[in-house]
């Protein structure tokens, strides 16, 4: 079912300083972009919906709700331009388990964890070898992947070990070739060759940044790891200039002793860096603005202001999270979309003023929420007393077994890889969980006890197998893979008031909107839609390359998944 968005005026109407700068600029450049024959009328008077440039923008956090929100109480925000010139999905979900290097693979190959082989940025595999691994003849199998900081080589610094001087302001001048900046030694190794996988080898179908290579188109990303070079897809050569300064390396002494994570105003910072590297792009040149080259068909990057502003308690005085009720943002989260807002107006601003309006279209959406958003739901449970626990009453029926969790990655879901992989071993940590009770505490910082180890739902062996669609030979999948009860987020101490990585609502709810300012497509004006049914974000894919005139097929995923261009495109 489609209707008009009943928040969003008449396109030209009631739209803010930047948005509307944008829009005149855009209607200015209508004519030279017909002229240059890229969006040439049908035989109807419409243009074709093909595109010359898709920029796909995700943030991190955000959910439909929110998005909802602030354009009601910003209706001339940059925001509501987009969304009034574009299609709004407002029942769009991401993969499961919504983490963002499963959420970001999915919206670039249109595929699911048991497709792509991506269940988490840190997990394990059965059939690889530890990271360091010489002696492959005798080595047993069984290794943690750990595509995250800790595969850097040097973690601790923005450039991730390049060696720039000056930071944080030369980061621009990083490689667009980050494969460059892993550590060999960090990576785990395969039995096969005895050498390390790489992201991108690790990855098990193509990508649109690699189908777009294929139709000569040039490429670019920006995005928090430089194990984001995973997108790049199995050639390993999908995207021409990939920039990837480290999240989680060391800010500036100004926001305290910790990472750009820890402080929103460093995180803002940080996504400033890649702001503007999509700025150089859109400019003509590469990602440092110094080399010049063709606008990318497919370029974007993520924010991480939303994401670190929903998990802080607290940051610059502010209380961070939402307000009681956990539909209204409180002051830190608030300021934080501000700041995307004016970063996603200069972006349109931008494309306008290089008459590239008529040609692009923007992809909004994220790459998971954020939960809980509600703050009296919240429990935080430390996961380590119950593994520990899970171990111990193993070792009572085993006493000359290895611990029974071989490794573990706990957000608000819980995922274990097992020493046993049998299906007894699984079915007896499934029961343990079921059974034992979890000490907690609630936002306020009061003892909460919660029952079946915070978990509401638990999978086990085969049954996870099955739940992600894959082979029970799969080496990938976790033996227990849990959903929690709703607000559980398994965290020690009181540093997190949210995470993401589970099945619910909060976590996986997310905007996805399709935008192209000047654009007619099949309609006779340039009101907003919306799609309320419900969607995928790993549709996000195919309709990219549709938009560019490409295949959609030519993606694997979408072959082996049926996954659908989004409707209306």
């Amino acid at each position: 079912m489609t209707s008009k968005h009943p928040l969003i005026p008449r396109y030209g109407k009631a739209l803010g300083a930047v948005a509307v700068s944008a829009l005149l600029i855009a209607g200015s450049a209508t004519a030279p972009a017909l002229a240059e024959g890229s969006d040439s009328p049908d035989s109807g008077g419409h243009a074709h919906s093909k595109r010359e440039h898709v920029l796909l923008l995700s943030v991190d956090g955000l959910h439909q709700k929110d998005l909802d929100w602030y354009i009601k109480t910003h209706p001339q925000s940059a925001f509501a331009a987009l969304v009034g010139n574009g299609t709004s999905y407002t029942h769009a979900q991401t993969p499961v388990p919504s983490d963002s290097f499963p959420g970001m693979v999915g919206q670039v190959t249109g595929g699911n964890p048991g497709t792509t082989g991506i269940y988490y940025d840190d997990s394990y595999n059965r059939a690889l070898l530890p990271a360091g691994t010489t002696n492959c003849a005798s080595a047993a199998l069984g290794a943690e992947v750990a595509f995250t900081e800790d595969a850097d080589k040097n973690p601790h610094s923005l450039d991730a070990g390049a060696g720039l001087a000056g930071l944080p302001g030369s980061i621009l001048s990083l490689t667009g070739h980050p494969e460059t900046l892993l550590n060999p030694a960090a990576l785990p190794v395969d039995p096969k060759t005895c050498t390390p996988v790489y992201p991108h080898q690790y990855l098990k179908v193509n990508t649109i940044f690699e189908v777009a290579k294929a139709a000569g188109l040039t490429t670019a990303w920006s995005d928090k790891h430089p194990a984001y070079e995973i997108l790049n897809g199995p050639s390993g050569k999908g995207i021409d200039d990939l920039f990837t300064p480290e999240i989680n390396s060391a800010a500036p002494a100004s926001y305290g002793s910790s990472d750009w994570t820890k402080n929103n105003l460093a995180t803002q910072q940080y996504d400033g860096y890649k702001v503007q590297s999509v700025l150089n792009e859109i400019g003509g040149t590469d990602h440092s603005g110094t080399v010049k080259r063709p606008v990318p068909a497919i370029f974007g990057m993520n924010f991480q202001s939303v994401s670190t502003a929903e998990k802080l308690p607290t940051s610059n005085g502010l209380t961070g999270g939402y307000l009681a009720g956990g539909v209204v943002p409180g002051l830190l989260l608030s300021k934080a979309l501000d700041y995307v807002d004016a970063a996603l107006g200069r972006l349109q601003l931008a494309i306008a003023s290089h008459g590239l309006a008529k040609r692009t279209t923007i992809i909004l959406s994220a790459k998971h929420g954020q939960s809980p958003t509600d703050p009296a739901a919240l429990v935080r449970v430390p996961d380590a007393p119950i593994i520990d626990g899970l171990n111990a009453d193993w070792r009572v029926g085993h006493p000359t077994a290895a611990d029974l969790v071989v490794f573990s990655t706990n957000d608000d879901v819980m995922q274990l890889w097992l020493s046993d992989h049998s299906a007894g071993a699984a079915a007896f940590a499934k029961t343990y969980l079921s059974t034992h009770s979890a000490a907690g505490n609630t936002i306020a910082g009061t003892a909460k006890t919660v029952a079946a180890s915070g978990l509401s739902t638990i999978y086990a062996g085969a049954e996870v197998a099955r739940y992600f669609g894959t082979s029970e030979s799969d080496a990938r999948y976790p033996d227990i893979f849990g959903l929690v009860t709703t607000g559980v987020v398994y965290t020690g101490g009181k540093s997190k008031i949210a995470e993401h990585g589970g099945a619910s609502a909060d976590d996986r709810d997310v905007p996805l909107v399709v935008s192209t300012v000047g654009a007619f497509d099949d309609r006779d004006d340039n009101q907003s839609r919306t799609v309320d049914s419900a969607v995928e974000t790993t549709q996000i894919a195919p309709t990219i390359l549709k938009l560019l005139g490409l295949d959609p097929k030519q993606l694997q995923a979408v072959r082996i998944e049926g996954t659908d261009v989004l409707p209306r495109h």
